[in-house]
């Protein structure tokens, strides 16, 4: 089980961390978080944790049967 749940929060970091980056970065309007560097930089730091979450995740799965 442990690897679904890997998987999930790995895919959740990757689309919040997208979201984050888009809004940082202008694209998205209607937030707070629109045109600030800070969220243009955390968000890429995010969706690489997730990254690095999705593929322990998908070791995880691998390895049992």
């Amino acid at each position: 089980m442990k690897g679904w749940l890997r998987l999930t929060l790995g895919l959740l970091a990757v689309v919040v961390g997208a979201v984050w980056t888009v809004q940082g970065l202008g694209y998205v309007g209607g937030s707070v978080m629109t045109d600030r560097r800070v969220w243009a930089l955390l968000g890429p730091v995010l969706v690489l944790f997730g990254l690095a979450t999705l593929w322990y995740g998908l070791r995880a799965r691998r390895r049992r049967p």
